[in-house]
């Protein structure tokens, strides 16, 4: 009996199939072309699309080069080296009173706000152009509106240059918080809170970098500045942090509070007053130290003799105990961006420190930091193998003083003392060679300077043949722009926001 009912259901299913085969091709079409109008009837299901924004504060290719000396060994790879496009960025800034004349060396608010929003401006300024000091509108602001969510990862305060250059507006990058937004004697004499008068809310502004994150709309905000949210706002009613938790924010210091929120829960995690500590530091706390030229020396420079620093190891910082890493920092912020609805997000993640450690000279402290940017860079890949609608855009703000140089001079044979003039810090690496690093934009000055390089571009395959070899820095933003198809800039609102 099953055999019987097994032999007519083939035969039907035969008789059908030579049927529908007659009638295609009597109709001059095919099974398939009739499969695939089918398909074309049924409703299109949107594709999600992402950017993931990696930006390494200062890191030109000397950082990377030195990064991947002591990390991978003279021979081996960062992630970096394996992306598959690479190109070059052009950083521009303006002078404040004239727009029209360049400046050959930029910080990281212009820098920032030339990625975030496609303009030029100069140096200092948030996401606001030089001169006339009207708000731009950013990458965020424009994904958030047309239907995307945002965030923010940092290794800095959430309100320093860059992360602010993304998600707020000011005259001035010193206008962090209520307490810098006008002159007082407590202020260090380098702070110069002049601009910030403009931005206050009794003035008709937006408020500080601070308050308008606690009152923004970013889906997460990750990072240091808890400092900074624990003034009061400028009315003095209560704490940036109470009024962001107002404004729906989940306000936490504890990264383990960060699992199994609400997909629509607005997140802002503080975990460190002010900048995160780095993961590695000097030997004994070691930065880079000026030789040392015997009297001779001085007196001559073509005689007696110089002694160099001792070479030192990189070892970790004490400091950073349990601080959550970049990339654990970058995985919650993927994690809850992707359960967002919405047409998919917008992510920029900063590893700050690559450039507040060059400022300090110490090369072990921005080592430490390209570290946790490749680890940040390997969440994003693994999110994008998964998630192919995904651009990941990595590069730098502007170049640092950080110069890797010979640690013996090849004119030494010379026997004239050939040494460098600035400080030096002389690594040993894992491969058990001196690394000399140089710092010398400044002389005795306790800082060092920025410096007007090229910076890098690296991008994964879904880049898609849309970066030129060279492009200048406000084309990041069109970039961008173009992939999540923000075809429309959006007016930002300048209303002040005080309860």
């Amino acid at each position: 009996m099953f055999t019987q009912r097994l032999t007519n259901l083939l035969q039907t299913g035969l008789n059908s199939l030579t049927l529908s085969f007659a009638l295609s091709m009597s109709l001059g079409i095919s099974s398939v072309a009739i499969a695939d109008t089918d398909e074309l009837q049924k409703p299109a299901v949107p594709l999600k699309r992402h950017v993931i924004l990696i930006i390494g504060d200062g890191m030109d290719d000397n950082h990377i080069t030195i990064a991947r000396n002591y990390l991978k060994g003279a021979r081996g790879q960062l992630q970096l080296d394996l992306m598959p496009v690479r190109s070059v960025v052009q950083v521009l800034a303006v002078e404040e009173d004239n727009p029209e004349r360049p400046v050959y060396v930029a910080d990281s608010a212009n820098t920032a706000t030339a990625i975030a929003t496609g303009v030029v401006t100069s140096r200092g300024r948030i996401a606001t152009s030089p001169g006339e000091d009207l708000d731009l509108p950013t990458i965020a602001e424009l994904a958030q509106t047309s239907g995307y969510a945002t965030g923010i990862v940092t290794t800095a305060s959430v309100t320093d240059a860059t992360p602010a250059s993304f998600i707020s507006h000011a005259a001035a990058r010193t206008c962090e918080d209520p307490s810098l937004m006008q002159p007082s004697e407590k202020h260090p004499n380098w702070l110069d809170v002049s601009a910030c008068g403009v931005d206050r809310i009794t003035n008709g502004g937006l408020g500080s970098i601070a308050q308008q994150i606690a009152t923004g709309s970013t889906d997460i905000v990750l990072g240091g500045g808890l400092g900074h949210f624990q003034q009061p706002t400028e009315s003095g009613h209560q704490s940036l942090i109470n009024l962001a938790e107002t404004n729906g924010y989940h306000v936490t210091q504890s990264l383990e509070s960060l699992t199994g929120l609400e997909p629509g829960k607005k997140v802002m995690g503080l975990f460190a007053e002010g900048t995160l500590p780095t993961i590695w530091r000097g030997e004994q706390n070691r930065i880079a130290e000026k030789p040392t030229p015997s009297l001779l020396n001085r007196m001559d420079w073509r005689l007696g003799s110089v002694e160099l620093p001792t070479p030192m190891y990189c070892e970790r910082n004490p400091d950073f105990g349990a601080t959550p890493t970049l990339k654990q920092l970058t995985d919650t912020a993927i994690r809850h961006l992707n359960t967002q609805n919405g047409k998919g997000f917008f992510l920029m993640v900063e590893s700050a420190s690559v450039d507040k450690q060059a400022h300090s000279r110490n090369p072990c402290g921005s080592i430490g930091e390209m570290e946790q940017l490749e680890e940040a860079l390997e969440s994003a890949l693994k999110f994008a193998e998964k998630e192919p609608n995904t651009l990941i855009l990595v590069t730098a703000d502007h170049g640092q003083a950080a110069q890797l140089t010979p640690n013996t001079s090849i004119y030494s044979k010379s026997g004239v003392p050939v040494y460098s003039p600035g400080h030096v810090a002389r690594i040993i690496t894992p491969e058990n060679q001196i690394m000399a690093i140089n710092y010398a934009t400044t002389n005795d000055f306790p800082y060092e300077e920025h410096t007007g390089v090229n910076v890098p571009l690296f991008s994964n395959q879904d880049s898609n043949g849309d970066i030129p070899p060279m492009v200048r820095q406000p084309e990041l933003f069109n970039i961008m722009a173009d992939y999540l198809n923000l075809t429309e800039k959006q007016e930002t609102p300048r209303k002040p926001v005080e309860p």
